[in-house]
């Protein structure tokens, strides 16, 4: 009988797929037999636990140069160590191509950062900020064929936004080269009126941020990315959805058959615009974009989550410290809402938080939590299925999950480099003890203890959702 490394056993095992029992062995890192009695060097009892695929979180930004002074809190280490810690063994965070220089560059300096520091797997979307000819005929075709298969578009933010025409550039490179394409979907021109009236009104506090990126203006952006996909004839995955105005699109585009798929994010089912109310520049912690909305939008997400309107869950963890002049203060505790670094941390409680007020409470199953976690993650952006399953030949990038245990939310138990959580104080059942990266411990016994540098780049295939499916007016 073949001994394995390392056997899972008696657990309880859900993909995307399936729910089933039975023992998981692992040699060399690799997924390589699934059945009874297997036997091996090391057995893992997993009795009364539930065996998951490790999560697959496709949004987050690492190290990714801001330039507007301000620095992310967390690089390759610290942030994979967090999500690691969280049961996730993949990330995917953005090279960002900075206006005035190539994408090329971008990428080279993304694996300087990544190199010998990340504690998991990793790949690299692409951030597109310029459309030269440089970027178009040679630069990003090149690039989807050496495994960066996926690129951000932006509608809004000065430093990194596309005009309609340059989306349709490179909404056409997609659908030529095989590339996903994400799209953070806010009208640009909405948001920059707004703020110019609530500065001249004196009405600067963070809370107004909530009200400078109202519904409509993500309602807007999306329906006009969605027209621009459908010109072109493209899947696209539209980012961070918040609620009602902007799923309402996003239905519209698949009940009529169109390849728009969509991703939402912890801050829109656990905050509201209430948490950037908080006195003495608290509310700061909270501000990213689109902001949280109300208890009704969460109710939204909810069911967009629940009825399949949404196919991938990610952190978008943006890790600035609040405490920090480089930070959410880089502007100083008065600075208006405009000059505070976008974003909040959460790529170590994306897991937990969902599994807890969604599997555990009945509103989806572990298949459906699955598939939003990890397995979509990984199809949609050409990892599957080395990444998001439990399957012979599959990476044995497991977690093991206690789904009777309840924790308390801290920021003095999560393992990123952030100074605070913005789901402090908020009790969750369900939390993994053992998590292994290519069949290694990275989390065992609920204790880290993963190595730097065990993570490895991904290079990603060409994601079959990405094909067009011949609807659009494009020939």
């Amino acid at each position: 009988m073949t001994v394995h490394q390392m056997v899972i056993r008696n657990g309880k095992i859900a993909t995307a797929a399936d729910v089933f029992t039975c023992d998981i062995g692992i040699t060399n890192g690799k997924i390589v037999a699934l059945g009874e009695n297997l036997d091996g060097d090391e057995v893992i009892d997993a009795t009364g636990k539930i065996v998951l695929p490790g999560g697959v979180d496709a949004h987050l930004h690492l190290d990714q140069p801001t330039g507007d002074g301000s620095v992310m809190a967390d690089d390759f280490h610290t942030g994979t160590r967090s999500a690691a810690c969280g049961g996730t063994t993949t990330v995917i965070p953005f090279a960002c191509q900075q206006k005035g220089d190539t994408i090329r560059n971008a990428v080279n300096d993304y694996h300087t950062r990544a190199e010998g520091r990340a504690v998991v797997d990793y790949a690299f979307h692409l951030i597109v900020t310029e459309t030269t000819d440089q970027v178009l005929g040679q630069e990003l075709p090149a690039l989807i064929e050496e495994g960066y298969t996926s690129f951000k578009i932006y509608m809004t933010y000065d430093a990194l936004k596309l005009n309609d025409r340059e989306i349709l550039e490179v909404l056409s490179v997609a659908r030529r080269d095989g590339a996903m394409a994400m799209i953070h979907a806010e009208n640009t021109d909405c948001i920059a009126w707004l703020t110019d009236k609530l500065e001249q009104a004196g009405q600067t506090a963070p809370h107004f941020h909530g009200a400078s990126r109202p519904q409509i203006v993500e309602r807007e952006a999306t329906h006009r990315a969605i027209s621009l996909a459908e010109l072109v004839d493209v899947p696209v995955l539209i980012v961070h959805v918040s609620g009602q105005a902007a799923i309402e699109q996003i239905r519209w585009a698949q009940n009529r058959g169109f390849r728009v798929y969509a991703e939402t994010c912890p801050q829109y089912l656990f905050l509201t615009a209430d948490d950037m109310e908080a006195d003495n520049f608290e509310g700061a912690k909270c501000i990213c974009s689109p902001p949280p909305r109300d208890k009704e939008s969460q109710q939204d997400v909810w069911r967009g989550i629940e009825n399949g309107t949404f196919q991938v869950f990610s952190s978008d963890h943006a890790p600035f410290r609040f405490d920090d002049p480089k930070g959410k203060k880089i502007g100083g505790t008065k600075a208006d809402f405009k000059s505070i670094p976008n974003g909040v941390p959460g790529v170590e409680t994306r897991l937990p938080l969902l599994f807890s007020e969604g599997v555990v409470k009945g509103r989806i199953d572990l298949r459906r939590f699955v598939e939003l976690t990890a397995a979509n993650p990984a199809r949609i952006y050409g990892l599957y299925p080395r990444k998001g399953t439990i399957a012979v030949g599959a990476d044995a990038d497991i977690a093991i999950w206690d789904p009777h245990r309840t924790v308390e939310i801290t920021n003095d138990i999560l393992h990123h480099n952030v100074d605070y959580t913005p789901y402090q104080g908020i009790e969750v059942q369900g939390w993994p003890t053992t998590v292994l990266s290519r069949g290694t411990y990275v989390v065992k016994d609920g204790e880290y203890c993963g190595t730097e540098g065990h993570g490895k780049f991904l290079k990603c295939e060409k994601p079959d959702p990405a094909k067009p499916k011949g609807m659009g007016r494009m020939i």
